[in-house]
């Protein structure tokens, strides 16, 4: 009987190092992936992307001058979706923020809706939050769509100025009014002239976004699309 080398190695690193499923657990999946077919196909896609006046865009009428914007699927409470953003985001599992940020940008590049994206910034995080963290979210998002849009990731570009209260507990005009002038820009010559991406996890209100894309557009003759993971109904 001939031994399989390769598969030998992966059983024995499946022993020692167990990879599982994100959604629901199973460890029947390829290495590479942090979730299961299964899982993926019941996530709810948007496909905001396609469309111009979609529900993402619209939280910013009036607002920000936004050139695009999208969310890759609907947040729902308690689903699976849910379930996997929490070990995305508390549970160190950065590599299923980069697969997904793969998704995105696949999904941004077939659009049409956004060309010419010259870099690609995360919502960035207060820095005490993000160092207890260990990384900030929206930067693996970011380094997924960077591999498909083939744009830099500018992670310091912006500063979050101070913390905030948490926004889960607020309403519409409290988020808003809770992010204002929270965001500094460090290097304005490096977006200038650029198409940028602003890039979060979830969209609820689009309270922080909006302030941060108003942050960014007071740079000399820059455009802002913003992608996210997933959007909420509310």
């Amino acid at each position: 009987m001939r031994i399989d080398v390769k598969e030998v190695g992966e059983a024995f690193s499946q022993l020692f190092f167990p990879h599982y499923c994100l959604g629901c657990g199973t460890d029947l999946l390829p290495s590479e992936n942090p979730i299961c077919l299964d899982c993926l196909q019941q996530l709810p896609l948007t496909e905001f992307e396609k469309f111009s006046g979609n529900p993402v865009e619209k939280i910013f009428w009036g607002r920000a001058r936004i050139s695009a914007a999208s969310a890759h699927y609907y947040f729902i409470k308690n689903s699976r979706l849910q379930h996997i953003i929490h070990q995305f985001k508390y549970k160190g599992r950065r590599e299923a923020g980069i697969y997904f940020g793969a998704k995105i940008g696949y999904a941004l590049a077939q659009s049409g809706r956004f060309q010419n994206i010259r870099a690609i910034v995360p919502l960035p995080l207060f820095r005490r939050r993000e160092r207890n963290r260990g990384y900030n979210q929206a930067e693996m998002l970011c380094r997924g769509i960077s591999s498909i849009l083939d744009a830099p990731v500018l992670k310091h570009i912006v500063q979050r100025q101070s913390s905030t209260q948490t926004q889960t507990t607020k309403g519409r005009v409290g988020r808003w009014q809770n992010m204002q002038g929270r965001f500094q820009i460090t290097d304005r010559k490096a977006l200038e002239g650029k198409h940028i991406l602003l890039v979060d996890d979830i969209i609820t209100t689009g309270a922080t976004l909006d302030a941060c894309a108003n942050a960014l557009l007071d740079v000399d003759e820059i455009a802002i699309s913003i992608a996210a993971l997933a959007y909420t109904i509310v």
